[in-house]
């Protein structure tokens, strides 16, 4: 049990069980917000272009468990860099279906983390910079930045942890635990501090879009 000694498992655990107790013991009726199909997302963002359209097929989206998700990838085009984009959104959390963590998932594919802390920025319609989770990842030759986030219609967040607890307090005050999962991911072609900027500057050109395709 020495694991409950530390703050954030301590932090976790309470987390989980007022989840189970709120969703499970008290669920009625979510108030669960119409939104956009993903799939609508524009295809030019800025000088960002579209260059290819993933497509998730029925075995992935029933083990993601997602009500929604979209793949892309777009290309900028004064430099010709890629970044490739997921968004994953969930229109309730009460019944188990949560959005699954990069830094869990991505291991599982084959990639290593080398790197991993969180980076903050100015995005357009936020008063104050959002905090976003960042890990540089390698496979083999390969090495790519990768930013993700939490988002529900209220806030940004990283911290797997405050995402649990805020669907929490977002349940009780809102009746509402809708989320998204976004990830955006930039191959390294010289240093991690260029694709993390290059990332950057494409969250920047999706970020108020994308707001028209989540809940309000």
């Amino acid at each position: 049990m020495g694991f409950l000694k530390n703050r954030y498992a301590q932090i976790l655990t309470l987390a989980l069980v007022a989840q189970a107790v709120l969703f499970y013991g008290l669920s009625h009726g979510e108030n669960v917000p119409l939104v956009r199909p993903l799939d609508a997302f524009p295809a030019a963002l800025g000088d960002w272009t579209m260059v290819q359209a993933g497509v998730m097929d029925k075995g992935d989206m029933e083990a993601l468990r997602a009500d929604d998700a979209v793949v892309r990838t777009y290309m900028q085009g004064s430099n010709h860099q890629i970044a490739s984009l997921f968004v994953a959104y969930f229109k309730s959390q009460r019944t188990g279906q949560t959005p699954h963590s990069p830094k869990n998932c991505m291991p599982g594919n084959g990639w290593s983390p080398t790197e991993s802390g969180t980076v903050s920025f100015s995005v357009p319609g936020e008063p104050r910079p959002i905090e976003v989770n960042r890990y540089i990842v390698n496979r083999g030759d390969q090495a790519s930045a990768v930013l993700y986030w939490y988002q529900t219609n209220r806030r940004v967040i990283a911290s797997e942890y405050r995402a649990k607890i805020y669907s929490v307090v977002d349940a009780m005050r809102y009746n509402r635990t809708d989320t998204a999962l976004v990830r955006v991911v930039v191959p390294i072609q010289t240093d991690s501090a260029s694709a993390t900027n290059a990332a950057i500057l494409f969250i920047q050109a999706l970020f108020e879009p994308l707001r028209h395709y989540l809940p309000s």
